[in-house]
């Protein structure tokens, strides 16, 4: 077994690299609507898979979310909202091959079907049930209601891109029963069915090699890290040490 730090920053790039090659993203690039939900991590995703197409031009990370969480001492935000929500360039939508820009996924939502992708970050995650849970602060259930219209609805493939910072050790369902009633402040939470990739899951789908946390923390930009704990052939070693080595100086997002 190898070892190996990966931040938060690093292991949003890693997982939008694992998402790019899953079976189901690449049977949408040329066919199929796939529906990229505005979220920091699904910045990172949007990146890779708007540059495999060749149309990455006019994406910026910066701005792609409708929520976020930020230290006390930024001001520019309610809720996590940022204040001036005009500037917001939508969700990426991608319809046979073409970046349907200014889109978001409540104009297509209806019109998906089986064989379309919607890819939805989310705020919680237990490891250990494989469960993901999205914080609710629209009073109409925002973007993960549409999602999962679809979802259940007409069978549209739902893929959850989601860090291990984000691990809870709670089951989701309990949470969300207490997060739900009606004496309890902020946002609601809903347990999303769904296919949960994590960096576990990417290094699998990448290099083939078998992850694991062993230890977890950091400072000075390493906070939220995990060391991962990486089994498999010498082949699967080496590529999985070039592959985290080369994403390993990423920058952590920045406004």
């Amino acid at each position: 077994m190898k070892q190996f730090l990966i931040t938060p920053a690093a292991g949003k790039r890693l997982i939008s690299k694992a998402v790019l090659k899953h079976p189901s993203i690449q049977n949408t690039l040329n066919k199929g609507t796939l529906v990229i939900v505005a979220g920091t991590t699904n910045g990172y995703v949007a990146e890779e898979i708007l540059s495999e197409i060749n149309q990455q031009h006019g994406f910026s990370r910066k701005r792609f979310f409708r929520g976020i969480s930020l230290p006390e001492n930024i001001p520019r935000t309610i809720h996590g909202r940022i204040l001036n929500e005009n500037d917001f360039p939508g969700d990426v939508v991608i319809t046979d091959g073409e970046w349907q820009k200014k889109t978001t996924i409540f104009e297509v939502a209806d019109h998906l079907n089986e064989g379309d992708v919607i890819i939805k970050g989310a705020n919680a995650l237990n490891l250990s049930s494989n469960q993901a849970g999205v914080y609710i602060g629209n009073p109409q259930g925002g973007t993960i209601l549409a999602a999962l219209k679809a979802h259940v609805g007409r069978r549209v493939e739902l893929i959850l891109p989601v860090g291990l910072e984000k691990r809870i050790p709670g089951d989701i369902n309990e949470i969300a029963l207490k997060l739900n009633q009606t004496d309890t402040k902020g946002p609601r939470m809903l347990p999303v069915p769904g296919k949960v990739i994590t960096e576990i899951e990417a290094i699998k789908i990448l290099t083939g090699a078998q992850a694991v946390i062993v230890a977890a923390g950091g400072v000075s930009g390493a906070e939220g890290s995990v060391y991962i704990g990486i089994d498999g052939t010498d082949d699967q070693l080496k590529e999985t040490e070039e592959l985290l080595n080369r994403i390993a100086s990423e920058e952590m997002f920045k406004l």
